[in-house]
């Protein structure tokens, strides 16, 4: 069944997006591999997440969970073409399988801090994550869809924002200050 989750969402990607990606497999220890499927389009490029969503998302105090039953994601991430992004596909393959290894359950609003720069020289150490504009993949009865959520790279001070003041505030200062997060040489938000 895992298998027909990451295809469905390959599929629908692909579909959605009118191209084929490239693809990187990273492989962790315990963990069934994860796809980092890279898409170029007319707007930039798409990377998203392929195997974090064969298995429902649970609770790690939860002993016995639901098998097939439960919240699925998967992280979308859009940048302007033109600049390389070393290293992301391994940043974005330790999130997806953070579900798998920590526990974590990757939600709307949710805030995830690498330590780390998203890619290679980037200023962005976290994410933020929001419902992408692809919407949700459709899984057969009884199983959830698989979300797909938007990751936006943010600065080390906006995580710090987001923590005093919370998501919202951060996508304000964003508007008030014209940023374009989609552009990798972004300046942070002046907070």
């Amino acid at each position: 069944m895992s298998t027909s989750v990451s295809g469905a969402v390959t599929a629908f990607l692909t579909d959605r997006l009118g191209v084929r990606p490239q693809k990187a497999s990273v492989t962790f220890l315990g963990v069934e591999p994860i796809d980092v499927l890279r898409f170029q389009t007319d707007s930039g490029l798409v990377y998203a997440t392929c195997g974090c969503a064969r298995h429902p998302m649970s609770d790690p105090a939860d002993f016995n969970p639901d098998p097939v039953r439960g919240p699925r994601a998967e992280i979308v991430v859009r940048m302007h073409a033109g600049h390389a992004l070393p290293g992301l596909h391994k940043r974005l393959a330790t999130i997806a399988a953070a579900p798998a290894v920590e526990g974590l359950i990757l939600a709307a609003d949710a805030l995830i801090d690498l330590g780390e720069p998203l890619w290679d020289g980037s200023a962005c150490t976290a994410l933020i994550l929001e419902p992408d504009a692809l919407g949700e993949v459709g899984l057969p009865e009884p199983m959830d869809p698989v979300a797909l959520l938007r990751a936006i790279p943010i600065t080390a001070n906006e995580a710090a924002w987001v923590r005093l003041k919370g998501v919202d505030a951060l996508r304000e200062a964003w508007t008030e200050a014209g940023i374009d997060v989609a552009s990798v040489t972004r300046s942070a938000a002046t907070l």
